[in-house]
This record gives C-alpha cells, sequence and structure tokens, in this order.
C-alpha cells in the first residue's frame, strides 16, 4: 500500500512537471519554424512506433529520439515540447491487442517532455554558446540533461512499483541505452552543422541512420535474450537440481 502511494505522488509530480513545461513553452512562444516544425513532428510521431523492448527491463528505446534532440536544437521550446508530447503519446500506446494504460502515457509524456524542454532550454542558452562558439558543449550539457531526467524518473518508478534498488535498475538501463544517446547526440550534431549550409532538410537524411541503429539494436537485444533464457536441456536440470 505505502509503495502505491509513493508511486501515485511521484507519478503525479511528474505529470506537473511535464505541464508546467508545457506553460512555460506557451507563455514563451515565438514565430513557428513551419515547414521544419511539421517536418520533425511527422518524423518523431512515424518512428515512434519503431522501439525495441530493453532486456530485462519494462522498457522501451524508440528511434524517434534523433528528431526530439534535433528539434530542441533547433526550434523553439514549445516547437520542441510539442515534437517530444506528441512523439512520446504515440510511443506509449500499446501495440493491436495490448491493454491502454492512460497514467503510464501520462508518465511516460511527461518525463520526455520535461527532459526536451530541459535540453531545449540548454541549448539556446547564449552565455553557454557563447562560451563555445560551435555549440559542442551546449549540445553535450542538453543531451546529458535528456538523459539524466529521462532514464532516472524511469528508474524511480520501476523501483517504486517493483521493489527493486533504483541504482541497479539504473546501471541497467545506463547499459543498454547509454551507446544509443551517445550515437544520437552524434547525428544531431552533424545535422546541426550541415544544416547551416544546406538548410532543414539536413534532418530527412537522419531516417535511414536511425532506422539502421533500430535494426542493429533489435538483433543485439534478441542475441541477448536468446542467451539468457534456459535452453531445453537446462531446464530439466534446474528442475531436478531444485528437487535436491
Amino acid at each position: 500500500m505505502e509503495n502505491s502511494r509513493l508511486a501515485t505522488a511521484f507519478i503525479a509530480t511528474t505529470a506537473i512537471s511535464g505541464l508546467a513545461m508545457l506553460g512555460g513553452s506557451i507563455l514563451k512562444m515565438t514565430a513557428l519554424h513551419h515547414y521544419q516544425f511539421l517536418c520533425l513532428l511527422l518524423l518523431g510521431a512515424v518512428t515512434s512506433r519503431t522501439k525495441v523492448k530493453l532486456p530485462g527491463i519494462d522498457g522501451t528505446m524508440s528511434v524517434n529520439l534523433p528528431f526530439m534532440l534535433i528539434a530542441a536544437a533547433q526550434l523553439s521550446l514549445f516547437e520542441a515540447v510539442v515534437v517530444a508530447l506528441v512523439s512520446a503519446t504515440i510511443q506509449s500506446i500499446p501495440k493491436r491487442g495490448g491493454q491502454l494504460q492512460p497514467v503510464k502515457i501520462v508518465f511516460n509524456a511527461s518525463t520526455i517532455v520535461v527532459a526536451a524542454g530541459v535540453a531545449s532550454i540548454v541549448l539556446h542558452n547564449e552565455k553557454l554558446i557563447a562560451m563555445h562558439r560551435s555549440g559542442t558543449v551546449a549540445l553535450v550539457v542538453a543531451c546529458s540533461m535528456f538523459f539524466l531526467l529521462n532514464t532516472l524518473p524511469v528508474a524511480t518508478i520501476i523501483s517504486i512499483t517493483d521493489g527493486s534498488g533504483m541504482m541497479r535498475i539504473w546501471s541497467s538501463i545506463i547499459h543498454l541505452s547509454f551507446p544509443y544517446y551517445v550515437a544520437c547526440t552524434g547525428v544531431t550534431s552533424m545535422v546541426t552543422i550541415v544544416s547551416q549550409h544546406a538548410g532543414w532538410q539536413a534532418a530527412l537524411t537522419v531516417l535511414p541512420v536511425t532506422l539502421l541503429m533500430y535494426h542493429s539494436y533489435q538483433k543485439y537485444f534478441e542475441h541477448r535474450t536468446e542467451e539468457a533464457r534456459p535452453t531445453a536441456i537446462e531446464r530439466p536440470l534446474s528442475r531436478a537440481a531444485a528437487a535436491h
């Protein structure tokens, strides 16, 4: 009962934080980057359904991450938050036959909205950009904040609901997803640089790269799951050992 109340309180706090970020972005709303915004919104929404299940953890990793980071880097705070909100909501909708879980959708969407909003704020911080004109430091800091604000709440809620150690769960998430975040940071950096010369359409070139990463992770996680699964020979031996 105590864990249930703690989980409810944590989800409510996360949802309020998400609403606060959305509200703040609306108050600071500027002119929209119409075509670029719609393009990244569409790409983020479509790729949200392309996701892999993290082995051993109740969580997924989606191909939409690069497009949310590009939106945070190149669009306004409001636009970045909307791209994140739509992407996270669609990502959380279960596949056909799965049961819709509104609380889970709200929690996931709020978490990613806060992460994307903070990343956008960091990327548009004039003092941080002035320190390093290339903007590389700002991008690394922003992506690091996105990673922390996205993975820590997930590890926390899993820990509360399952009764497992939070640091152990977070360590597993880091081990499984950190390389993907690093790759997406690099992709975002390259797209941002190319966009300065070739226009915002450069973001379209990311799609085949992200799909390639998706297939690579899918094969890797499937291989890991197969390795962790007991073989037909091991199962009877396990039962025999348990009997003795």
